[in-house]
């Protein structure tokens, strides 16, 4: 794929270019309205192609807890077994919660977590219908509030009797951004997880308690210009943490239904990283 078109969609996913400047670009970048239209299913996100976690041996449910200005609704899923467990939650990118993060969550519960995966925009009301709603929703969403939000889960959390104490976070793109807030604005996070996800104010970094987990891609250059500064203050601030980034891999790699953009390879290394990054800080 032609990695001017996956720049394209990156910009037309994270900035304010409408479908139609960006379907008008496309055309420009493939030579026609009919090549632009032919390329379309092999870059958008088609949730169709999630793929499907089995469920048999967990337990899901989708909750409500409060939220600001409206209450928060979030996927859950865990194993059958009525015990106590670890806290993962699950931050998704941003549209909002869909097919691909809930299966995130899924594959969290089927390693033995309680997997809590709020959706941001259910504190807005009525839910988006498609993508472009949920960016518009995206942009109504006010920074202090949202913060808020996922800081309530662990509240939430504690009224839980299948909850053990502890707390890791794993986020993507938007996600991974919440992640990184989350560590420098909530003490009793024990471990949080960022997949291409904008960096926290250096000045900020030496509230972080939790140990912390970085995945970049490397054609990511919007977000990895932060990388340095961030390293750097983690490093002067003596937090744990570790930094991978993948060569020749794009930003959303890890979204498999993102098919021109998903690396296979990559998104399973990072994985298993990430729960081993669980499983050293939350047992």
């Amino acid at each position: 794929m032609n990695q001017e078109i996956i720049n394209l969609y990156d910009e037309y996913t994270h900035k304010p270019l409408s479908r139609s400047e960006f379907l008008k670009k496309l055309a420009m970048l493939t030579g026609s309205t009919a090549a632009a239209m032919a390329i379309l299913p092999m870059i958008e996100v088609n949730y169709a192609h999630a793929a499907v976690t089995t469920v048999a041996d967990l337990f899901t449910e989708t909750i409500t807890y409060p939220g600001v200005p409206n209450q928060m609704t979030a996927y859950v899923a865990r194993p059958k077994a009525d015990k106590k467990y670890p806290a993962v939650i699950i931050i998704h990118e941003n549209r909002g919660l869909n097919a691909h993060i809930e299966d995130v969550a899924r594959r969290a519960a089927n390693a033995g977590y309680l997997a809590i995966a709020p959706n941001a925009l259910s504190a807005l009301g009525d839910l988006p219908a498609t993508e472009d709603e949920a960016r518009t929703k995206f942009g109504e969403l006010k920074a202090e509030n949202n913060l808020q939000n996922f800081k309530s889960v662990f509240d939430y959390l504690k009224t839980r009797k299948d909850y053990n104490g502890k707390t890791g976070c794993v986020g993507f793109c938007w996600g991974g951004a919440m992640s990184n807030n989350l560590a420098v604005n909530v003490p009793e996070l024990k471990a949080a997880v960022a997949f291409y996800g904008r960096q926290p104010a250096a000045e900020d970094v030496s509230k972080i308690k939790a140990a912390v987990q970085l995945h970049y891609g490397g054609l990511d250059e919007r977000v990895n210009a932060g990388i340095p500064a961030y390293e750097e203050a983690l490093k002067k601030n003596n937090i744990a943490y570790e930094l991978y980034n993948y060569e020749g891999v794009n930003h959303a790699f890890h979204n498999d239904t993102a098919p021109a953009r998903y690396n296979e390879a990559a998104a399973k290394l990072a994985w298993q990283r990430t729960l081993d990054f669980f499983n050293k800080h939350l047992a």
